[in-house]
């Protein structure tokens, strides 16, 4: 893991020096991220990455309005998630982000969460998709936007994983339907929800160190959502499927 490289750029200034591509902002842990011991949530520090992308791209003139005026969005394929410690209520932090990687129809970003010593307490990984929004077909992206986001080196986040798959033995839960609080501002169910609907099945004395999430194909309003749970050794993995089977999203949670 580059700590060093990242402990350094976590002294900087939001908005970073020189010709620094990296982004952030600060903040502090609110009532409303934490669990019953005080501690950050899973669902917490995902939020907090998400907002960090969306100002990210707010502050440099590509964010909503500008994609809506394209006829773009940019939709989210997977999630790599490593927590090494939960930051405390109130405790103040910083939340940074930068791209790593842009190729004909996909962008690849990393996050980082520091705490209040200063040390990297969880960091991510993530592919996003270029959408045409009125073909709903993946777009090109365009020179501008790569120069306009610039890249910074990649974090390592250790060894490949795969993908995400469910155990040969798995479980069918209680299908549900999807509601309106459930959607985001494209009308679909925001990729956050399908953590917090898989991690629902998890074991109340299961510590997540590391999410993994694949994102198949978009759920809408009133859709039904059927779940499967499969466990082995130290992790759990749930794929939310609609009524034929087909997956909206798979995912993972690990102990280490």
């Amino acid at each position: 893991m580059e700590e060093n490289r990242l402990q350094g750029w976590s002294n900087r200034k939001s908005g970073g020096e020189g010709n620094s591509h990296m982004y952030e902002y600060g903040s502090r842990v609110r009532l409303t991220e934490v669990d019953q011991n005080r501690r950050m949530t899973l669902m917490g520090i995902l939020n907090a990455f998400q907002d960090c992308s969306t100002f990210h791209s707010e502050d440099l003139g590509v964010g909503m309005e500008y994609l809506e005026r394209e006829k773009r969005m940019w939709v989210l394929r997977s999630w790599e998630l490593r927590i090494f410690r939960r930051p405390v209520l109130a405790e103040h932090i910083r939340i940074g982000t930068w791209p790593y990687a842009f190729e004909k129809i996909t962008g690849q970003r990393n996050f980082c969460l520091i705490d209040g010593a200063g040390a990297l307490a969880a960091c991510a990984d993530t592919t996003w998709v270029y959408m045409d929004t009125k073909r709903m077909r993946p777009a090109r992206i365009g020179e501008e936007i790569t120069q306009i986001y610039g890249l910074e080196p990649k974090l390592s986040m250790g060894s490949n994983l795969g993908q995400v798959c469910l155990p040969e033995v798995s479980v069918q839960k209680e299908p549900f339907a999807v509601r309106i609080w459930h959607l985001d501002v494209n009308h679909h169910v925001n990729n956050g929800q399908y953590i917090q609907f898989a991690e629902s099945y998890l074991p109340e004395d299961f510590e997540v160190r590391t999410m993994r999430a694949e994102y198949k194909k978009s759920a809408v309003l009133n859709d039904r959502i059927f779940p499967r749970v499969g466990s082995s050794e130290d992790r759990y993995t749930v794929s939310l499927e609609d009524e034929s089977g087909k997956t909206y999203a798979a995912v993972e949670f690990r102990q280490e």
